[in-house]
């Protein structure tokens, strides 16, 4: 059934500008494809101009579309929630909830509290994506992001979970054994460190010690590369190299006795970890949940 009124066919417009085809809008939004065609049609004869390019095998956003889609999109969401907000007045939240945060923080703040969440606010889907880039919320259509430092687009909001802590530096018994300990970071040289690799950027972390005051990138043999805190953690237990592990994930660890740590008085400190968010997507019952969730499991 196709909708005439402009919220109709607007939603059904930015749905397809989403989703890349007619076919996936009308599944998302539960019409028929014909009714989807038919509205964007309507508005398209409204305005007078054609908002997509269309060939037989993709559609792509014409210049008036693309301006369109940047200029309603923001006043559609806030129209979007402040609807469910109303019809959902005097019931449990409900609804999808995106998160993006890097494999870090999903270890250190919600793998340890996913069955608690659900099974308190069950008509809440969380979707979760590990990303260690700076994600645009509102260009990647999340509702909320952790990421480090409170520095934030306008329009947003960020609310301090966890204040600042060391990037730690640990080595294994049978690692000292074969290796040595450094004492120094000059020492550092003749020894091997788990190499970390940015997936986003294809970029290799350096080694970043502060020394004299400053943070400074030093240059170590890196027998192993990899993309996950985990496989650092696991190559450092089996005594393959230095692990870069911070603080309060290490405090997580069942064997943390077993890691010792080496040149602390030169750990890298990382700043606060902030939850963030578009200032008009708090007044949602469903993200005022799952905010206050997340702030009541990272306070101390």
């Amino acid at each position: 059934m196709k909708d005439n009124s402009y919220y109709g066919q607007l939603n059904v417009f930015q749905t397809i500008a989403q989703e890349g085809s007619i076919s996936a809008a009308a599944r998302k939004l539960q019409i028929a494809v014909p009714s989807a065609s038919q509205s964007l049609k309507l508005l398209e004869q409204k305005i007078g101009v054609p908002l997509f390019h269309r060939t037989t095998r993709n559609i792509q956003l014409t210049e008036a579309g693309r301006q369109l889609l940047a200029q309603t999109e923001t006043a559609m969401m806030m129209l979007n929630q402040a609807l469910e907000e109303i019809q959902h007045f005097n019931s449990e939240p409900t609804g999808t909830v995106r998160i993006t945060l890097s494999r870090f923080a999903y270890q250190l703040i919600l793998r340890s509290h996913l069955a608690e969440f659900h099974e308190r606010y069950p008509q809440i889907q969380l979707e979760i994506s590990l990303n260690d880039a700076l994600v645009n919320l509102l260009e990647e259509g999340f509702d909320l992001g952790i990421r480090f430092g409170n520095r934030i687009e306008e329009g947003m909001v960020a609310r301090k979970l966890l204040p600042a802590f060391k990037e730690g530096l640990y080595v294994t018994k049978a690692y000292i054994k074969q290796y040595g300990k450094p004492k120094t970071p000059k020492d550092l040289t003749t020894h091997r460190l788990i190499g970390y690799r940015f997936i986003s950027s294809n970029r290799i972390e350096p080694l970043v010690l502060n020394i004299d005051g400053k943070d400074t990138a030093l240059n170590i043999d890196t027998p192993l590369l990899c993309n996950d805190p985990e496989i650092i953690a696991d190559a450092a237990r089996q005594g393959i190299g230095i692990g870069r592990i911070f603080e309060p994930n290490m405090q997580l660890f069942e064997d943390k006795d077993d890691f010792i740590p080496i040149l602390q008085k030169h750990w890298r400190e990382y700043p606060p970890l902030y939850l963030y968010y578009l200032q008009h997507n708090q007044k949602s019952r469903k993200m005022q949940t799952v905010i206050e969730f997340l702030l009541e499991k990272t306070k101390k």
